[in-house]
């Protein structure tokens, strides 16, 4: 098992688990129970494992690796008063997948040999090596205390271990694959992240004056793309991606040149 020590001096507050259902879930529990006792949850504060029984995606599929081969990790991102002189507006909340993304990305590039760059977001929660997913992100709202920040990122897994056939891991796309490499790409994702959450709650939550809307933007795969929106009520919107706007949502152009802003929703990559 992992010992974590780069990524024990990264987090205020680090939580190894040996094996948990869902960590979103172990970290909700950890945060209602104490700030119910009037006391609170430091902020990233962070649950990991390698080894995630029960881990859940976008529109409550389920996500299962074997052991060993990912790392699914929850950080606690504070909104409120007590932590964030403020606050920060619900409606920018959309933005933290996407900061997340952006983390994320970065502590691929660190693992991974040659240039950086080849770690790309495609919107709202993917993380993609070369156009292969290798990171999923979903954050979940915990009313009054903050966002549960969760990723689930392939580290080992070998191709014959892959979910899907667009998915790869670090370890396939050329990362040392030693066993400091989890806790390697665990640290340099906790520390981009809590930057750049620092960037974007000192502009209350303003992407486009922390620099973090067009930096994410630069990143994003998805736009200028042509694609295809299944949205969650069944239908679907055939357009360009164009931008992504104030609040994180996705804007497509359709054929009529009107542009959509998509809150939510499966993007297709159309060739």
């Amino acid at each position: 098992m992992t010992s974590f020590e780069l990524s024990r001096r990264a987090a205020p507050s680090l939580i190894v688990r040996d094996s948990a259902g869902s960590t979103n879930a172990d970290l909700a529990s950890e945060v209602r129970a104490l700030d119910a006792t009037g006391s609170i949850t430091p902020d990233f504060t962070t649950i990991i494992t390698e080894n995630q029984t029960a881990g859940r995606g976008r529109l409550d599929r389920s996500w299962i690796a074997p052991a060993g081969s990912s790392l699914a990790t929850s950080v606690l991102v504070r909104t409120d008063g007590v932590m964030v002189d403020g606050g920060i507006a619900v409606e920018t909340l959309g933005w933290l997948p996407l900061v997340a993304g952006l983390a994320m990305a970065r502590a691929v590039d660190a693992v991974l040999p040659g240039a950086p760059g080849r770690a790309g977001l495609k919107w709202p929660n993917d993380v993609q090596i070369d156009g292969q997913k290798v990171c999923g992100i979903l954050c979940e709202l915990i009313p009054g205390s903050g966002v549960i920040v969760g990723a689930g990122l392939n580290v080992l897994m070998t191709p014959e271990q892959l979910p899907v056939p667009t998915a790869t891991s670090l370890a396939i796309a050329g990362a040392q694959p030693d066993a400091t490499l989890p806790d390697r790409a665990l640290a340099a994702y906790l520390t981009a992240l809590q930057s750049l959450v620092h960037r974007f709650r000192d502009a209350r939550g303003d992407a486009q004056a922390s620099g973090l809307r067009d930096e994410v933007v630069a990143r994003c795969s998805t736009i200028g793309r042509q694609v295809r929106v299944e949205l969650p009520a069944g239908s679907a919107l055939h357009g360009t991606a164009v931008g992504i706007d104030h609040e994180g949502r996705l804007e497509v152009r359709d054929e009529s040149n009107t542009v959509h802003a998509v809150a939510a929703g499966d993007i297709i990559h159309l060739r």
